[in-house]
């Protein structure tokens, strides 16, 4: 059955609402990005540029590299955006955006997030680069969808109601990478879970004027889980909403973070052009 204009809604050229593209604008293999001025700073490796789409904080570039094609998108901040984006791409490549029916034969994305992050370890000094092995958030974009939760890392996800049973913070998902691009492209970097804050302040636990709940609650969480051998290792923004939306529609992510702050050493980069540079061409090589 068709989806009605309503629910998935097209600009007047076809295209998808808020990304305006279609399925012939982009490439299988994906760099998602947060700020719209990293797209030009990822494209600019490609041999050859196709397609160059923007709009509000969503900027597109297609091209190749080293003979294959790859498409680089801007998310701006947030698992809400998070939201937008995979599923207007997945939109793109799995609806007949003219027939507005599921295509027979979907196709499966690689989705590849290139980050910044502030680490929660004194072992990642800003210039470290992070790739998460798994992402939790208390932002609760999953529960808006009906999954089956043995997609989720439900093991994960007790373990941090255990841990942070505080009133307020509502229900924990946590979702893992694709261990395939893990293995590909995350040789060298640090493995670690990554909190997804839905804020920037508070909820990566800063305090300017106003106070933050919990901080004890929150340091005891930091300090006692262990997961399979790993630890918390970074806080940033986007990740867990890309984990568990790859994993409900059938696309393999990965994120990858370059740490700018230092949490637990008061730090910042000196330089973080150059830190996110030097990621950029690390993850091209790789993916």
């Amino acid at each position: 059955m068709p989806f009605a204009p309503s629910e998935l809604i097209l600009r007047p050229d076809g295209t998808l609402y808020h990304l305006g593209v279609g399925p012939e604008d982009i490439a299988s293999r994906i760099i998602i990005v947060g700020d719209p001025e990293r797209v030009p700073q990822v494209s600019k490796h490609f041999d050859r540029l196709r397609v160059s789409k923007s709009g509000r904080e969503f900027v597109i570039h297609t091209g190749s590299l080293g003979g294959s094609e790859l498409t680089v998108v801007s998310t701006g901040i947030g698992v809400d955006n998070v939201d937008i984006v995979v599923q207007e791409l997945d939109a793109a490549v799995n609806i007949d955006l003219q027939t507005r029916e599921i295509r027979p034969r979907l196709q499966s994305l690689e989705i590849l997030r290139i980050g910044t992050c502030g680490s929660l370890s004194d072992a990642l000094p800003p210039g470290s680069v992070v790739a998460s092995a798994y992402a939790f958030g208390w932002d609760g974009l999953p529960w808006n969808y009906y999954f089956e939760e043995s997609l989720m890392a439900t093991g994960l996800a007790e373990a941090l109601t255990a841990l942070m049973p505080v009133p307020g913070y509502g229900r924990p998902y946590a979702f893992a990478c694709d261990p395939g691009l893990l293995g590909r492209v995350a040789g060298g970097m640090h493995q670690g879970i990554t909190w997804t804050a839905n804020s920037f302040y508070g909820g990566q636990g800063r305090q300017l004027r106003l106070p933050v709940s919990e901080p004890r609650a929150r340091q005891r969480l930091i300090d006692t889980l262990s997961w399979e051998g790993l630890r918390i290792a970074n806080y940033e923004m986007e990740t867990s909403g890309l984990y568990a939306l790859s994993a409900l529609l059938g696309h393999r992510a990965l994120t990858t973070c370059v740490v700018l702050a230092n949490r637990t050493g008061k730090e910042f980069h000196k330089d973080p052009s150059i830190a996110v540079e030097t990621l950029v061409k690390s993850v091209l090589e790789r993916f």
